[in-house]
């Protein structure tokens, strides 16, 4: 029996209550996402996202990290066409992000059981997203929509839709975004800078997962 969207959307929100943070993952080979999939979960990421542009082979790496963190949650990011989707679901994606809001998409996902966030700015868009049964809506690109400031605009009005805002989130501004109402928030480099990444230092992105997850955490017990 296939889920209502309405029991996917509760599944899924229970687990972003849980952890808060969802790494993004963009690598140029398959064993360097993995070293840094591995480095963010051992600062204690669960939800890891798998982008699907500008990433090598992203349906082999997220096998492989799953295969490597059987703990973690893994899902696809960057998803913009139904051939995107559907080999997020060959791969065994276990959520899925979209940078806009297409219905089909949305639709297909639901009815795959598996959890879509649609990408939207504006009120009409994060309305259209949620309206269209979208687990959640992904603000976007949220360092160039005024941060914390725009999504505490947003609470009044839509306060009942979650909202996890993404592009260009940083250590300093997660906690924000997270006081100002978001559900979660999605990292990419700020998490995974380019310079640890080539030089392939783990422990530095680890302590750093670490950190970012304990201010979180401090910000959700001051709440």
């Amino acid at each position: 029996m296939i889920d209502s969207p309405d029991a996917l959307r509760e599944r899924w929100l229970n687990r972003l209550k849980r952890h808060r943070a969802i790494a993004i993952i963009r690598a140029a080979s398959v064993s360097q996402g993995v070293a840094m999939a591995k480095a963010a979960a051992a600062g204690g990421f669960r939800l890891l996202e798998v982008t699907w542009t500008n990433n090598a082979n992203p349906s082999d790496m997220s096998q492989v990290i799953r295969q490597a963190l059987p703990h973690c949650i893994i899902g696809a990011g960057s998803v913009l066409t139904p051939t995107d989707l559907n080999e997020a679901i060959t791969a065994k994606a276990q959520f899925c992000f979209t940078p806009h809001t297409d219905p089909q998409l949305i639709r297909t996902a639901n009815a795959q059981t598996l959890p879509l966030v649609a990408g939207a700015m504006t009120p009409t868009e994060i309305v259209t997203a949620w309206r269209a049964g979208a687990a959640s809506v992904k603000v976007f690109p949220i360092s160039a929509l005024g941060n914390a400031a725009y999504i505490r605009s947003l609470q009044g009005p839509l306060g009942l839709i979650p909202l996890i805002p993404t592009g260009g989130v940083s250590s300093e501004s997660a906690p924000a975004l997270i006081a100002a109402g978001a559900i979660a928030v999605g990292l990419s480099t700020a998490l995974f800078p380019k310079a640890e990444v080539e030089s392939g230092d783990w422990q530095a992105i680890e302590a750093r997962s670490r950190y970012l997850l304990a201010l979180l955490q401090s910000q959700l017990a001051n709440d």
